[in-house]
């Protein structure tokens, strides 16, 4: 089962249920999540993709790593896509919507302006990168809905943009589980460096800000 939460990473392995339960209850729970975690940002989705990548690497299964990509990729992109729609619904609507003010409340105004031109100077890379950088995502997203981009151009953009996040999260993984023995140990490895990966931006804005 993939571990919904830090605190089932440090679980005896003897308590682990076979492979076959692991697969059956892991990959729906897997996609679920990734999918909450996209329209609701506050699923930490990239250590739950490296959790599972630590797993799949200690399976004796063929093609368990494909599945956790192909799972937690089309979960992503469904979830942005779906977070897209609902915020141009808000957009065409007289009254907006409680989606578009919770994108817009994610979106500080700095970081929408910075968004908001590099999206005019280099249109989907920036999609791409936003999937990658921490908090990125949202102001990127925020900037394509003022743009007026319709629901298709942002989904061309965002595929490629999630099959890159689900790709270097699994690659975290599949480095913390290639450096322990215990599946757990790779878990908590995995987790510990994707919290320190999304905690960095805004240690540094912090810095810069004391500084100048």
């Amino acid at each position: 089962m993939w571990p919904c939460a830090a605190g089932l990473a440090v679980a005896s392995v003897s308590t682990v249920p076979p492979e076959s339960t692991q697969r059956a209850v892991g990959y729906p729970s897997l996609f679920l999540l990734v999918l909450i975690g996209a329209l609701v940002p506050v699923v930490p989705t990239g250590a739950l993709v490296s959790s599972a990548a630590v797993v799949a690497f200690h399976e004796t299964a063929p093609f368990a790593l494909a599945l956790v990509f192909v799972t937690a990729s089309l979960a992503a992109f469904l979830g942005d896509v779906t977070l897209y729609w609902l915020g141009r619904r808000g957009m065409l609507s007289r009254n907006g919507s409680r989606w578009l003010d919770a994108i817009q409340a994610r979106a500080p105004e700095e970081r929408l302006v910075l968004a908001r031109e590099r999206l005019a100077g280099h249109g989907v890379a920036v999609l791409v990168l936003s999937r990658l950088v921490p908090a990125g995502r949202i102001p990127v997203m925020l900037a394509c809905l003022l743009a007026g981009w319709p629901l298709r151009r942002f989904a061309r953009g965002n595929a490629p943009a999630c099959l890159a996040w689900a790709l270097t999260y699994q690659v975290i993984g599949i480095l913390g589980g290639s450096l322990f023995e215990e599946p757990w140990e790779g878990v908590v490895a995995a987790v510990a460096l994707t919290v320190v990966i999304g905690a960095a931006p805004g240690l540094v804005r912090k810095f810069r800000q004391r500084h100048r």
